[in-house]
C-alpha cells in the first residue's frame, strides 16, 4: 500500500487465505511498472516466488489504494 502510495497509484490490496498477495492497481503505465517491478522483490520480509499479471481495462471507480479483506 505504501508503495502504491508513493507512485501516486489507486486501487487495492489483500491477502488470500492461501498466502497469495492480489492486487488491482490504475495509475500512469510507468508507474504501474515501478509497482509491478517493487512487487516482484516485496517488502523486507517477503518471500515472493512469482508475480502473474493479468492486463485489464482501467475502471476508474477507485480514488486512493486501499488494503481490502
Amino acid at each position: 500500500m505504501r508503495e502504491a502510495h508513493r507512485l501516486g497509484i489507486v486501487g487495492w490490496v489483500k491477502n488470500r487465505s492461501d498466502g497469495s498477495v492480489e492486487l488491482e492497481a490504475e495509475g500512469p503505465p510507468a508507474q504501474i511498472a515501478a509497482l509491478l517491478a517493487w512487487c516482484e522483490r516485496g517488502p523486507p520480509a517477503a518471500n515472493v516466488t512469482h508475480v502473474v499479471v493479468e492486463q485489464q481495462p482501467a475502471t476508474g471507480h477507485d480514488d486512493d489504494f486501499d488494503v481490502t479483506w
